[in-house]
């Protein structure tokens, strides 16, 4: 039996069952544990909300630390800036390749939730779920070419042909 999306109307109690057995046969399957709550999570209010933001914000980027492309990047952008003090880069410059940066890094935490929730939703390997990780990781690549191509005109153009 094939387990139904969950937007599907279920017609009666037998059916509800089915579907729930079959979801938790789906999720003995899969290899991702479901972690933490899987109720509703109650809203925050307030000052409380702006502090469950950033907690929420923290974990993602302890996530997004366990990446092996996040930390090459990482480690990239140390190597730029380096590369940009012995060029004697201005400001402005360091301040444009930090938002580079700042946007690369936006995009890979994307990419990897894009990553989770196609392997979460659909363990088997399947056209779409390949189609959705191949765009995320197609648009972390955009910006790894604009960032690497701005740190070379810096570094080559600006420091050392002037």
């Amino acid at each position: 039996m094939q387990p139904r999306p969950p937007c599907i109307r279920l017609n009666d109690d037998v059916e509800a069952a089915q579907f729930i057995a079959s979801r938790d046969e789906m999720d003995a399957n899969n290899t991702t544990p479901r972690r933490g709550q899987t109720g509703p999570v109650e809203k925050q209010t307030g000052i409380r909300h702006l502090f469950a933001a950033a907690s929420y914000s923290l974990g993602g980027a302890k996530r997004l630390i366990g990446e092996a492309a996040f930390r090459h990047e990482l480690i990239a952008f140390a190597v730029a800036m380096v590369a940009f003090a012995i060029a004697g880069a201005t400001f402005f410059q360091y301040v444009a390749m930090a938002i580079l940066f700042l946007l690369m890094m936006a995009f890979e935490a994307i990419n990897t939730a894009i990553e989770e929730i196609v392997d979460r939703v659909s363990p088997e390997i399947s056209e779409m779920g390949k189609n959705a990780k191949d765009l995320g990781s197609f648009a972390c690549l955009c910006l790894i070419v604009a960032n690497a191509v701005y740190a070379g005109y810096v570094v080559i153009f600006v420091g050392f042909m002037s």
